[in-house]
């Protein structure tokens, strides 16, 4: 006779064919997906931006990273993370009068998969793609949230995000 163990905690195959996830919140999700984080759209800047638009567009809207894509094809380029860019302005790395694209972080194309986040991803995969599950144990703190296809980039769903969700989750 089969035994059936119940669990709290979402356990799935991982991506990495290693060890499977165990989500420490699946309890609270019941089925949410990451529309339910009802993440912000996203705002994207084009690389030749000054990083002073980046300052002034991200402090406006109290956002930790803005999306960066190609100004004649939306490609999705890369990001600028603002705490990151304080810390490189502070330290005169960059001037508000450069260019984003001196200061923001590429995404790499060549040889590199990247884990497709949508409005559909339910949140125990959102939860591990920021434990690393995706990444090959790199910690992440923000998903690009994008359609099916990566076309567009619809928001940025952040690790504190997820958090908050729990938080006003009864268990």
């Amino acid at each position: 006779m089969a035994q059936t163990v119940k669990t709290s905690a979402h356990v799935g195959p991982s991506p990495l064919g290693g060890t499977p996830f165990v989500s420490k919140w699946s309890s609270r999700y019941r089925g949410a997906t990451v529309q339910d984080l009802e993440p912000p759209a996203a705002l994207s800047l084009n690389p030749t931006d000054p990083i002073s638009l980046a300052l002034i567009s991200a402090f406006e809207r109290d956002y930790t990273h803005l999306t960066i894509v190609d100004s004649e094809t939306r490609a999705l380029l890369g990001y600028i993370s603002i705490p990151v860019l304080q810390a490189q302005l502070d330290a005169g790395k960059v001037k508000p009068d450069d260019p984003i694209s001196k200061a923001m972080a590429r995404f790499e194309r060549k040889g590199k998969k990247y884990k497709v986040i949508t409005m559909a991803t339910p949140l125990e995969e959102l939860e591990e793609f920021f434990e690393g599950g995706a990444s090959g144990g790199q910690k992440q703190e923000f998903a690009v949230v994008t359609d099916e296809d990566r076309r567009f980039v619809l928001g940025v769903a952040t690790r504190s995000d997820l958090e908050e969700f729990v938080k006003r989750r009864p268990a």
